[in-house]
């Protein structure tokens, strides 16, 4: 088995607080790491580094974990700009555009949708994202749901069944609950790890909180994984409802009662933000600070999709929550990983201690910092030990 020295690394974000200089991030200057098979197996100063089969220097950058994007919705076909340009003049997101997304979705051949997945992992990839989740919801009949799902494997074991995205048009609610919970839940959960639902009693198109549960109960009972869309609208159950079914997470949390709070610090279930959400909708941020002073886990994700956050950038995403949400640059960036990896519960990446997975992300920059330092620039891409002996 080869192994492979990574060295000349100005600044290494191991995520691992006994390593280094103890703090979450588990800091290391002037750095190196061994991988062999993959597989991370030696973390240390440069100096102290072991022999190897080949070496890859990043000639004085940063190294990170890679980005963990845990919530993103990238099976879909069709364009949104006009509602999202309708909605910079002043038109209020309340779901409903997702229609337009599910006629272009099912009209789609399979390998229209397949180039398109591709093409958007291939983009996160370049920013650095080398574990991402991919939800359905834009098929929302039994056979475009699983096909979504079958799609989605192509690229992630990450999958998420989210037939209960929204009610369509002109079909019977308790109908389409009947189906989602059915028909629909048997022929998509053996191409599913979760099973998710948008639970919004603030949008007509949504799910109020027995629906939901409804939903939920239903795909936690043939084995797959609890997931909630809450609380994006309006103050709702889903946050409550997220951790009394021990749900890994509940995504958005924009609008969070003292309640919601006091419920997640208490519980294992992440919350994971979605910054790109309120700036692409012109909403409200959330409070990243007030989650993290009251103990709360949380996480950042993309939520890449073609109407709310049509951006598959974790380094956008980390630079808006230092902005917005009260995170520090450490705090966005152990989100943006090892939140990320709690999220779906994952214990090989997120980190990279003895024993995690080799996904390397390399900074262009002496310093983590300038992720949110210099937001726009293009400073993150997944590391490829395979195509170069370095990257400089």
């Amino acid at each position: 088995m080869t192994s492979t020295l990574v060295t000349d690394v100005a600044e290494l974000v191991t995520n691992d607080p006994r390593l280094g200089d103890g703090s979450a991030l588990g800091l290391l200057t002037d750095a190196a790491l061994v991988v062999e098979g993959g597989w991370v197996a030696w973390v240390g100063p440069r100096h102290q580094a072991p022999a190897a089969d080949a070496s890859a220097s990043v000639g004085g950058r940063a190294l990170v974990p890679g980005f963990v994007d845990s919530h993103a919705h990238l099976v879909f076909a069709g364009d949104r700009s006009r509602e999202f340009e309708a909605r910079m003049t002043g038109t209020p997101y309340d779901g409903g555009g997702i229609a337009t997304t599910v006629a272009a979705t099912r009209a789609a051949p399979d390998e229209v949708l397949l180039a398109r997945l591709r093409a958007l992992v291939a983009e996160m990839r370049a920013q650095g994202t080398t574990t991402v989740e991919v939800k359905s919801g834009y098929g929302l009949d039994t056979a475009h749901e699983a096909r979504s799902l079958r799609i989605a494997r192509e690229v992630t074991d990450e999958t998420t069944f989210l037939g209960a995205h929204v009610v369509p048009a002109g079909v019977d609610r308790r109908d389409y609950l009947d189906l989602v919970t059915g028909e629909m839940l048997a022929a998509c959960a053996p191409h599913a790890r979760w099973v998710d639902v948008f639970c919004e009693p603030g949008s007509p198109h949504a799910f109020d909180g027995d629906e939901s549960r409804e939903v939920l109960t239903a795909g936690a009972a043939v084995g797959l994984g609890v997931r909630v869309h809450g609380n994006q609208l309006t103050a709702g159950p889903g946050v409550r409802l997220a951790v009394e079914l021990g749900a890994a997470s509940v995504d958005h949390c924009t609008h969070l009662t003292a309640a919601d709070v006091d419920a997640l610090a208490g519980s294992p279930t992440v919350a994971t933000l979605l910054p790109g959400v309120e700036f692409s909708t012109r909403s409200p941020y959330p409070d990243a600070a007030a989650l993290l002073r009251a103990g709360v886990t949380v996480a950042l994700a993309s939520d890449c999709n073609p109407g709310s956050c049509f951006s598959s950038s974790m380094p956008f995403v980390i630079a808006l929550a230092v902005r917005e949400t009260g995170m520090s640059p450490a705090e966005a960036l152990w989100a943006a990983t090892a939140g990320g990896a709690r999220a779906l519960r994952r214990t090989d990446v997120g980190h990279l201690g003895v024993g995690a997975r080799a996904d390397l992300t390399v900074v262009d920059a002496p310093t983590h910092r300038h992720l949110a330092y210099r937001p726009g620039v293009p400073l993150a891409r997944a590391l490829d030990l395979g195509s170069a002996e370095g990257v400089s």
